[in-house]
Parts: C-alpha cells; structure tokens; sequence
C-alpha cells in the first residue's frame, strides 16, 4: 500500500508547487500523445495509465486550492488565480478531445463484455460527458454549441451581477425605534448607524439584515415595504432569464434531446422529467393538508396577538418566529454548554465505531494550522484512510462548512493502492481563553453531515480513481450519505451518549432533546410545500421553450397548485431564483428532496431494526459506502433495500401526517 502524502505546503512554499502542476499539465499533455499512438488499445495499457496521469495531477493541485480556501492569503490567491485557467483550460481541451473520445469508445465496443462492472462504468460516463460537451457532433454545430455555451455563461452572470446590484442599491431606514425594538441586540447594532446626529436603523435587503427585519420587526407596513423591495428586485433578469431558457432549449436539441429537463437528468438519478414532476407532486398532495394546518394555527395565534386579517407572506416569519418560542424554548445560548467540541467529536467516532466498526486513531503529522487534528482510520484493523479536521473559525478562511478530497482510494496501472485522505473544514465558535469551543445543534448537525460526505469518499473499496468515492456519484444522489449520517444528529439514544455539559459533566435532560426534535419539524409541511414549489417550477420551466410571460402563467399555475401561504401578485420570484439562473441547479433544484428520501429510509431502516443493528449497517457499509460511484445509485440502493425508495419516509421524519 502507498503510503499517505504529507501537508507541507505553506504560503512560504506554494509557489514551488504551482510550479509541480505546471509542470506535471505539460506532462500530462506529452503522455496523452504517447497514449493515443498505441496501435492496439486496451483498458489496462491506455485507460488505467490515463486515469493515473489524472490522479496524479489532483493530487499536486488539491492542498493549493484547499489552502486558499483555509488560510487564504495574497500569496495563496496569487497562486491559486495563476493555476485556474491553465487548469480550466487544460480540462477542457481534455473535454474537447475527439481521438480521445474515438479512443476511449473504442475500447468500450471492443471490451465491453470482458470488463468489469467498475471499469464499464468508468466508460460509460467518459462517453457521456464527452456527448455532452459535443464531441461527435459535425463542426458547424461544434462551433455553435461553444458559443450557445459563452453566451450561457455570460448571461448566468449578468443575472447574478443583476441580482447583486438590485440587493445593494435598496435600503429602508427607520427612525422610530418601537419598530424595532424587538430586534435582537446584535441585529440592532448591525442596523444602527447616525443621520443628521440621531441614531437610525438602517435595513438592507442583503440576508442577514432582511431576515432580522421581517423576523422581529414589529410594523407591518415596514415589514411589507421590506418584502416588496425584495420580492420585485431585478426586473431586468426578466428579458435575461428569457434568453438563458431559449438557450438551454436549443442546447439540449443539439445534443438530441426533446427539452433541457432531459439533458439535466442525463448524468442525475432520476430517469425522467416526468418520474420527477411526479415525485414532487406526491410529496405535494401528501403535505399539503398538514401544512394547511399549520398555517391556520398560525392564524389562530396571530389572531390572539390582535392581527385581523390572514396571515400574508410577510408576516410570515413573524408570527412564526413568536409561535415557536410559545411551543418550544430552544435557543442556541441554552444547547451550546453541552456540546463541547472534543466531546462531540469524541461522540460522532465512538458511534461510528459501534455502527460501522470503524476506528479512529489521531495522529501526529504536518498540518496548516496548529488547530488542525488528523486521524487515521481502521477497520477490523486494517488502515483505509487519513481524514483532517479544521473546525475552528479564524482570519483567512472561507465561510461554511465543507468536505474536500485530497486522494482518491483506487489501485494504479502498476497494481499500486492508494488509501484515501479526505479534509473536513467547518466554521465553529473558536476556544477562548475561558471556554472551550461550544457547537450549536446546527453545528453538530453539519459536523455529522459532512463526515457522511467524507466516509463515503474514504471507505471506497473501489479500484477505479474515476468511480470511487464521491467521483462518479450522480448530483441527485451524492448528499445521500451525508444527509443519512446528520439524522442521527437528533437522535436521544445517539446524543445521551456524548452530550454532557462541560462544566458540570451532567448529561443533556431528555426534555430538551425532545424540544430539540419537535422544534426542528416545527411547520415541516409548510416548508416542505415552499421548496416543492421552487422544485416543481423549475421543472417545468424547462421541460419546452418558454418565454418570460409564459414561465410566469406557469409559476402562478404551481402555486395554485401548490403553495399554501398565496404570495402577492407582485411577487417575482423568478427575477431572483440564482440557484437554476446563475447556478447549478437549472431543472436540478428537485435534488435536495430526492436525496432526502433516499436517506430518510434508510434512515429507518436502521432506526425501526434497533440502531445498531449488524446486518442493516454491515449491508449499507458494504452496498452503498464502499461503492462509491461504481454503479448507478438506483442500483445501490436498491440492492441494499431490496425494493425502491419510499416517499413517506421523509414525511415520517419530518413529521408530516397526509390524513
């Protein structure tokens, strides 16, 4: 077995680095020739050595970019930013490449029934991306598809430059402090600046000023100048969304599918955008009777505190906000004192070991920054993987919690193993000179979350680089595990054993966790029927070539359909939707839920079969973490069920009744 890489890049020595994966591009770009000149191609003598010389590439780049992301300085930015477009550049000549692709197909037609099922895999989704690109596709519509590709992302970028400007140009300012006197302190210092020498509150239509407003302010007339603004922000991305639609329209014609929907679900889970819009629609009719409900006991209760009229969209968060410290008192302030950050780390790798049999040993070796802890992990005493942990806040890092790859478990063309290294970063409360660094639910919450991301990347037993782990694992189905791990997050019997409060080392009393669960599905089905809302637009949208009048016929449509709380007329929603017009998402956005469920069941399975039970965890270790991307996740989860995934288990764990 290789052995681990060692962190020794630093912001003194990144530059010799860069210069390693100059280098090893132009490397690279040599082998590829030598390899496309073999007469007689096979898998082992042109695939194998092509995915290594990719492999090998990552493994030089991967500590650049993840020191600019954790301790980011002029030097590392200089470094990072001079690498990028090589790198773009190079992926995409790569992406580009028809005797690659020619090669590539050629093994396939000519190995296809003596490979295994790794290896087909790794084959049949090169090709796919390369269709996509349109390599194979004549040169007239090569040329086009390049430029239908420019202009996309141009347009995803004025949407999003639109967007930025519109959040930044409005704010309201508030000169009678009986608005917001109910803000929170912090909000308040935030809001609070001077005009005309007298203090005034300022609120802008960036997040966090926006949310503390409609959360905690108290004049209604305010509270809907504030929601307008933010629900109408951006009329121009109307004549822009337009052209990005028209644009993915005739791309997916291009490439020979009926509407953009299809091309989205080419590498996702789901089969069709009509086995989505379906599954959107169940979820829909099965929580829409809860979440009428809860909204006429929010009503009832906004009623009693002396509104008479409905609840509308911008009371919204209000109203709830008051409903829910009635119903439950969890404030972060309360929960922090148990969860000390040793102790919860401690908690999550003891459960691991009861669950999976996995055992965590830390190590001392090179790190970024002295805060940073590394273990090696075994199982039934066998060394898989290093996993590195910064979880502290400090100067320099970038905001958010994430999970990062460094090696990927896989075997070379010369029969050598590599073990897999992963990274796990977060932003928690650092230690101070008096208290150690406390988490919030929410924060044990994503701890949980992406230690999920990070053993399906590092118990991987798969030996194709380009299908192990996380690689090779469709959009829709890649938070699976990771959703699957933070559920436990909540559990009684899982917290009790790790939550104690370090003071005073007294466990955490079973009525606050039971607070704890009540308040997370607290107005589920109202939630819920919000995001299917988005979901189901968005789908929609694209499933023909729309205009900007249409897509708003079809989003009033849905929420006809769909929504519980009406919004105004005014609301444009769709001028602000970043997420399908200036990211990822474009009839994607449906991915969230369809990870859910996958990971609510298996969630159960667990949970009803008594949580450690042996054979259930034995069989999810082995049928879907240690199988990375190897197979299409429909196939791994059903081989590790026995059946498909059930909808009504992600009503159950969110609470949701349908009678």
């Amino acid at each position: 077995m290789k052995n681990f890489p060692e962190f020794t890049i630093t912001e003194e020595n990144i530059d010799q680095q860069k210069e390693k994966v100059l280098k090893k591009i132009e490397e690279n770009r040599k082998l590829l020739e030598e390899l496309l000149k073999i007469e007689n191609k096979t898998y082992q003598n042109f695939v194998k050595p092509y995915q290594d010389m990719q492999v090998e590439l990552g493994i030089l780049f991967s500590p650049i970019s993840h020191l600019n992301y954790v301790n980011n300085s002029e030097k590392t930015q200089k470094a990072y930013t001079e690498l990028l477009p090589v790198l773009t550049q190079y992926q995409t000549e790569l992406g580009q490449d028809e005797e690659l692709y020619k090669a590539v197909k050629e093994v396939y037609e000519k190995e296809k029934y003596t490979l295994n099922q790794e290896q087909r895999k790794v084959l049949e989704d090169m090709i796919t991306d390369f269709e996509l690109a349109g390599v194979g596709l004549e040169k007239e519509k090569r040329e086009k598809l390049k430029e239908i590709n420019i202009n996309l992302s141009q347009l995803n970028n004025e949407y999003a430059q639109n967007l930025l400007n519109a959040t930044n140009a409005y704010e309201m300012i508030i000169e009678d402090f009986e608005d917001v006197k109910e803000l929170p302190q912090s909000d308040l210092e935030s809001a609070k600046i001077e005009k005309d020498g007298k203090t005034v509150y300022r609120f802008t239509l960036q997040q966090p000023s926006y949310i503390a407003y409609m959360t905690y302010g108290s004049n209604r007339q305010k509270r809907e100048e504030l929601y307008k603004a933010y629900t109408t922000r951006a009329p121009e991305n109307d004549k822009v969304l337009e052209e990005i639609l028209a644009l993915r329209y005739e791309k997916a014609k291009m490439l020979g599918f009926k509407n953009y929907a299809e091309l989205s679900l080419k590498k996702k889970m789901a089969q069709s955008p009509e086995e989505v819009i379906s599954f959107l629609r169940e979820l829909a009719r099965k929580s829409k009777p809860q979440a009428e409900r809860e909204y006429e006991e929010l009503n009832q209760f906004a009623k009693k505190l002396g509104l008479n009229d409905d609840v509308r969209a911008y009371d919204f968060a209000y109203y709830s906000e008051k409903l829910k410290k009635e119903k439950f008192n969890v404030s972060d302030e309360l929960y922090k004192p148990y969860f000390e950050k040793e102790a919860t780390i401690e908690g999550l790798f003891n459960f691991l070991n009861k669950l999976f049999k996995l055992e965590f040993e830390k190590v001392n070796v090179p790190v970024w920054h002295p805060s940073v802890n590394v273990y090696h992990i075994y199982r039934k005493g066998k060394l898989i993987g290093r996993l590195y942990m910064d979880l502290e806040a400090r100067k320099g890092k970038r905001d958010g919690a994430w999970m990062d790859e460094w090696v990927v478990h896989h075997e070379t063309s010369t029969g050598e193993i590599y073990p897999a290294v992963a990274f796990i970063v977060a932003n928690f409360a650092p230690a101070t000179e008096n208290t150690p660094s406390l988490l919030r639910p929410y924060d044990v919450e994503t701890l949980f979350h992406e230690m999920g991301h990070a053993l399906h990347h590092l118990v991987s037993e798969v030996k194709e680089p380009f299908v192990s782990g996380i690689s090779g694992v469709e959009w829709d189905a890649v938070e699976f595990p990771s959703q699957f791990l933070e559920k436990f997050a909540y559990e009684p019997s899982v917290l009790k054993t790790f939550a104690k409060h370090y003071q005073t080392g007294e466990p955490i009393p079973d009525e606050m966790i039971q607070n704890l669960n009540n308040a997370k599905n607290f107005q589920s089905a109202l939630a819920m029927v919000r995001q299917l809302e988005f979901a189901l637009f968005d789908m929609l949208i694209h499933m023909d070539k729309y205009n900007a009048k249409q897509v708003q016929e079809i989003l009033d449509q849905v929420r006809e359909e769909v929504a519980v709380i009406k919004p105004p007329k005014y609301n444009k929603f769709q001028w602000s939707f970043g997420h399908i017009f200036a990211g990822g998402y474009a009839a994607g956005y449906y991915s969230y839920k369809w990870a859910e469920v996958l990971s609510a069941d298996a969630y159960f399975m667990f949970v009803d079969n008594g949580i450690y039970n042996d054979e259930v965890a034995e069989s999810f270790y082995e049928k879907i973490l240690t199988k990375g991307g190897s197979r299409p996740a429909s196939e791994l989860f059903e081989h590790f069920a026995g059946r498909k995934p059930n909808i009504d288990a992600l009503l159950r764990l969110s609470g949701i009744t349908s009678n």
